[in-house]
């Protein structure tokens, strides 16, 4: 049994989509930008290893704790947190002496709307 979960591709009210899909229309050089430095920051195969934990962790967070077994020493983990963080793909909030982390809002569906097709 899959415990994979459905993700929409509509974004929420009052969040805004990073960019039409890539077959609508070319990209201004802000939205380029923009989608680039998502991609870039996975591009990395530690930091797309530890987007997937965070995205794929139960309840939809994971503590820094949790997802800090990824074959690299913690400052790096940090680090490559970090830059998911200034990429918009992650969002944190520090409880007492750990930082959770969860995918930002609608950056999947945002994602995976770029690369649809325009019916």
């Amino acid at each position: 049994m899959s415990n994979a979960k459905t993700l929409p591709l509509e974004p929420a009210p009052g969040v805004e989509p990073c960019c039409p899909p890539l077959t609508e229309r070319p990209l201004t050089a802000d939205e380029a930008t923009r989608t680039a430095a998502m991609f870039k920051a996975l591009g990395d195969p530690v930091r797309l290893r530890l987007f997937s934990l965070v995205a794929s962790h139960e309840g939809g967070e994971a503590c820094v704790c949790d997802i800090s077994d990824v074959g690299v020493s913690q400052p790096t983990v940090s680090h490559h947190l970090k830059k998911l963080k200034e990429a918009g793909l992650l969002t944190s909030e520090r409880r007492g002496t750990w930082v959770y982390y969860q995918v930002a809002p609608n950056v999947l569906a945002s994602m995976g709307q770029l690369l649809t097709t325009v019916d």
